[in-house]
């Protein structure tokens, strides 16, 4: 009887021994989880965490696009970005590769991917939308999307945000945090450049 008694107590024990390892390993899998989900919730608000190959682009612009014919800056001018739609670019002198002049929009979507939705993503320009017809589209007006600027963007349905008739540039830049070159980044807008002292 005794020895029933003992190695129930034993069977107990290792029970919660084992029970007690499970959440252990469950709470190390779950703080994995949050921190991996406040990555990517900067990554989607704040437009935080690219690298320099994904803000960089190849400098083709689509059809129907504008040049501009006098913009503020001509290309192979030299501009101090003040914008930081993403880490590393508040600060950095840019080079001016394209100016154009359309229409600007913030907008909001969920990604092609599968990840986050993205709130007030800037900038995704008039003719970077199927179809889009006359400019600008109205607030709270949606449109599916051309641009790939992010990953899971293209084809992706957006919600305007905000609109507004502007002079948009491509611009090449070092990011000012890991250093790194970034070449025909678009956009950023006239009021979103200061000239270089």
């Amino acid at each position: 009887m005794k020895k029933k008694i003992i190695f129930g107590v034993m069977a107990l024990f290792l029970a919660a021994l084992l029970a007690a390892c499970g959440n252990s390993s469950e709470e190390t899998e779950s703080s994995g989880d949050k921190k991996e989900q406040e990555e990517q919730k900067e990554d989607t608000e704040g437009g935080m965490g690219h690298s320099a190959e994904e803000m960089s682009s190849d400098g083709s612009v689509p059809d129907g696009l504008k040049k501009a014919e006098d913009p503020e800056f001509a290309i192979g001018d030299k501009a101090e970005i003040k914008a930081e739609h993403m880490k590393g670019m508040k600060g950095a002198e840019s080079t001016i590769s394209g100016a154009f002049n359309t229409t600007v929009y913030t907008v909001s979507y969920t990604p092609t991917n599968g990840g986050d939705p993205v709130k007030n993503h800037k900038w995704v320009i008039h003719e970077e939308f199927e179809n889009p017809g006359e400019a600008p589209m109205e607030e709270g007006e949606e449109a599916v999307m051309t641009a790939t600027h992010m990953k899971g963007m293209k084809g992706a349905t957006a919600t305007i945000d905000s609109a507004k008739e502007t002079t948009v540039y491509m611009v090449d830049f070092t990011t000012t945090d890991t250093e790194e070159q970034v070449e025909n980044h678009k956009w950023v807008t006239e009021e979103e450049l200061a000239p270089v002292e």
